[in-house]
């Protein structure tokens, strides 16, 4: 073979070596992005604030939306008989973990999803819901996390300004099996304080101005709980109690933010959101379900608030110092 057919032959064999990597970069297959599915309950702070802190803590943990991560969120705008509806849609999308919102979309979901992991979130007692066994291990496909207040903690905040408070209004929703379990609690630590409780039952959401009127002159405050179908109603359980002089304490601080409700000693959501991600994470990771335990919220997860502005609508006097307590102006 002549020199210049060598140099000729190695030419040509180096442009198919540089010809076949091209080749291998331009057809390299794309990073496919993890899907996390979002069942939510329907528009409120709570929600949304849980929703926050889910995605913060999951991109902390190195999995950011847009990056790693695709989120699918829908909601049913607390409309029960659409919650089948949304989880089939969002389960069409085959994605890695399905998140449930709230006690009901979580026990339709745990009812209707068997072949996809599923974290539920913002639920008050997991075990009266149903979501997990009665000894409180998460069983199957499911588990997650709740958002149970410390309620003698709660009860000790409402007295630093009604020191002389010894029953206690709230609104349930017969329905509702958060509900029951948040009244149950409330009981508990009442007695703990040897105060009383008045639960009002309450069928449907337009029932409530009336129901409130059973409060008149028979409780010192009223405790509004993370209930999804009472919270939607919150203005006008804030407008009938004022009519009453009578105070209200929320379980979302946000209404006490705008000056509407008085006060708040809550959970904050945003770490709901943040505990919710670390079991996603670790599902993500590789983890069963039914290896991880609910997580429930410890009382540095708490914050206070409360309402300068109600307070002197209301006749309220507030303490000279108030500890880890934020006063709304």
């Amino acid at each position: 073979m002549s020199f210049l057919n060598k140099k000729l032959l190695v030419v040509v064999g180096t442009s198919v070596v540089l010809a076949c990597i091209l080749a291998i970069f331009s057809v390299r297959t794309p990073h496919q992005k993890t899907k996390i599915a979002i069942a939510n309950w329907g528009p409120h702070s709570s929600l949304e604030e849980t929703i926050h802190g889910l995605k913060d803590g999951l991109a902390q943990a190195g999995f950011k939306e847009n990056e790693q991560v695709q989120y699918d969120i829908s909601l049913v705008n607390f409309d029960p008989s659409l919650i089948g509806q949304m989880i089939a849609k969002l389960i069409s999308a085959h994605p890695s973990v399905l998140v449930a919102m709230a006690t009901p979309v979580a026990q339709r979901a745990k009812a209707d999803v068997k072949d996809i992991p599923v974290v539920f979130t913002n639920i008050t007692d997991p075990i009266e819901a149903g979501l997990v066994d009665a000894d409180n291990r998460p069983h199957g496909n499911v588990t997650g996390v709740s958002e149970r207040q410390d309620l003698d903690s709660f009860i000790d905040f409402a007295k630093k300004f009604l020191p002389q408070a010894t029953r206690i209004g709230m609104l349930f929703a017969t329905a509702e099996a958060n509900d029951r379990a948040l009244v149950k609690m409330m009981e508990s630590a009442a007695a703990h304080h040897s105060m009383l409780v008045l639960a009002i039952p309450v069928d449907e959401p337009r029932d409530i101005p009336v129901r409130m009127q059973k409060f008149r002159n028979a409780v010192d405050f009223i405790y509004v709980g993370t209930s999804g179908p009472i919270q939607p109603s919150l203005p006008a359980i804030i407008s009938e109690a004022d009519r009453m002089q009578i105070p209200v304490f929320n379980a979302d601080s946000e209404q006490v933010k705008l000056n509407q409700a008085f006060g708040a000693f809550a959970v904050s959501y945003y770490q709901v959101g943040i505990n919710t991600a670390q079991v996603v994470a670790k599902i993500l990771g590789g983890a069963r379900p039914e290896d991880i335990e609910p997580i429930y919220p410890s009382l540095r997860d708490h914050t206070g608030f409360v309402s300068r502005k109600k307070a002197t609508q209301l006749g309220i006097k507030l303490p000279e110092t108030l500890n880890h307590v934020t006063v709304v102006e």
